[in-house]
């Protein structure tokens, strides 16, 4: 069971491009220089580039609200806005741990990419969502009640 546009247009709500809640998206990636297709890319990094992300793949992105988003942006291109990457990042993966808990089937998923560990803030690299979502948990705290970015 992949994401969607619907699933994130429910967590963060500040939002502009194209609006199709039927988009599955099959990566999560922070790195643009990482093959993401049909991917959600989010620039933890301050090096990371837009452009590269979209020529690697991506359909969409999270960006930091008091960020500028590069002239370059196709007007279509879903952004998501936020004021937290990292806790977006960590919204998106307990959201999609809840959706495959209730999913009956798990033949087709998304798949998060990570190039090295500094990205979750922690020295033990994994591709575990589970292990990801709960070293986020333990780096930013369980708040539920405020979970809009």
């Amino acid at each position: 069971m992949y994401l969607t546009y619907g699933d994130l247009a429910e967590l963060f709500p500040k939002a502009s491009g194209i609006k199709d809640n039927e988009l599955h998206f099959h990566t999560v990636a922070a790195s643009s220089s990482i093959v993401q297709p049909k991917g959600i890319y989010i620039p933890l990094e301050e090096k990371e580039n837009l452009k590269e992300a979209i020529g690697n793949g991506a359909v969409a992105a999270l960006w930091n609200k008091k960020d500028q988003l590069p002239a370059y942006t196709p007007n279509h291109f879903p952004i998501f806005y936020m004021n937290d990457l990292r806790k977006g990042l960590k919204d998106i993966m307990e959201l999609y741990i809840e959706k495959m808990k209730r999913a009956d089937k798990k033949i087709n998923t998304t798949n998060f990419l990570f190039l090295d560990e500094k990205s979750l803030k922690e020295n033990d690299a994994t591709y575990d969502i589970a292990v990801m979502a709960e070293k986020l948990h333990a780096a930013y705290g369980q708040n539920k009640q405020e979970r809009r970015g």
